[in-house]
């Protein structure tokens, strides 16, 4: 299956999961399943949330995690402080780096808005270096858009994150 089909089909599952779920922790906690299931050479999936100009460790699938990453830190940090997309071929090259898991050598950070605000970031890493290519950061923008969409219909304001 080349790479537009599989997203296709990965977003029509995420919406799926996550079109009569209200609850922003449980919609994060099936992303990251499914993201950690279906997508080859990852070896982490999920999301950190942001509180009190912090990162703090959400859902996610995969190898024990940082707990708390300061905004502008790291690969994460730096796709808040942005408030943009990171892919990064080789994680070691990334100023800053913060290496959670040291077998990491790729990883993509995507912003999760409300209202223009970053209140929360998905992100993969792979043990590959060179993983994530331009269709995969679409692909994956499209589930956060999902995500995104799912929070502005039902209204929400998340307790979980700075709003």
């Amino acid at each position: 299956m080349n790479k537009n089909d599989f997203y296709s089909q990965l977003n029509e599952q995420v919406a799926a999961l996550i079109s009569d779920e209200k609850d922003l922790i449980a919609n994060m906690a099936n992303i990251s399943a499914l993201l950690f299931t279906q997508l080859s050479d990852v070896n982490w999936a999920g999301f950190y949330r942001v509180i009190n100009n912090e990162l703090v460790l959400g859902p996610f699938q995969g190898n024990i995690a940082c707990i708390r990453i300061p905004v502008g830190t790291g690969v994460c940090g730096t796709a808040v402080k942005t408030a943009q997309t990171q892919r990064i071929a080789d994680v070691h090259q990334f100023s800053g780096h913060i290496a959670c898991d040291a077998a990491s050598n790729a990883e993509i950070v995507i912003p999760v808005k409300i209202n223009d605000k970053v209140i929360a970031i998905l992100d993969i890493d792979s043990v590959n270096f060179d993983r994530f290519d331009q269709q995969d950061q679409q692909g994956l923008e499209a589930v956060v858009t999902l995500l995104e969409k799912t929070l502005n219909e039902n209204n929400q304001q998340p307790s979980c994150c700075n709003i």
